[in-house]
């Protein structure tokens, strides 16, 4: 079956397709995608894993076309990170 694989660093977004044999995990996925050593950051033990945002357990069964997600850790808190004005546009006359 036909999946992909994402991940992204702050640099770099990678996406892969690959085949998979058919009840194959997140896991399996993951690991057979070279993920795991084209970027030691990714601790599975750590980063969360989802399937088109949605989060999942690593031992979750795909499906064809599912497109495995690994999620950085959030590096901010958004409760006292300062937000940015959303609304301020320039007016012209």
């Amino acid at each position: 079956m036909h999946v992909g694989v994402a991940y992204a660093d702050k640099f770099k977004q990678t996406w892969l397709k690959l085949d998979v044999p058919d009840g194959s995990t997140a896991r399996e996925a993951i690991e057979r995608s070279g993920l795991l050593d084209q970027f030691p950051e990714i601790d599975l033990a750590e980063n969360k894993v989802g399937i088109f945002g949605r989060l999942i357990k690593l031992e979750t069964r795909l499906s064809d076309g599912d497109r495995v997600e690994i999620y950085r850790p959030i590096t901010a808190d958004p409760e006292t990170v300062e937000r940015r004005d959303q609304g301020e546009t320039a007016e012209t006359e």
